[in-house]
């Protein structure tokens, strides 16, 4: 089973393929996204990366949590859902 974790403290300029080679080291990479500003398009600074089996995941979180990565500290661990959007638009 796939398991999802959170990578914060980003650099504007990391890419998912960055994402990609960083968390191959530890085991299969099943999908990586950085998340963006949908208005300009650049990173928020964090994003997700999934990786195909626990056992990877945990090793992931061992490895990077807390390691320089281009002068930037990572903070990486297990995913959480989302919260539930509330939406204030609505009359």
């Amino acid at each position: 089973m796939n398991k999802k974790l959170y990578v914060g403290n980003l650099l504007y300029e990391v890419t998912e393929d960055d994402l990609k080679t960083l968390f191959g080291a530890a085991g299969t990479v099943v999908s990586a996204s950085i998340i963006r500003y949908q208005d300009t398009g650049r990173s928020k600074g964090f994003g997700f990366v999934e990786m195909d089996t626990e056992e990877a995941a945990q090793k992931a979180v061992d490895t990077l949590n807390g390691t320089d990565n281009k002068g930037r500290k990572l903070v990486v661990s297990e995913a959480r859902p989302p919260k539930p959007r509330t939406d204030f638009n609505r009359e």
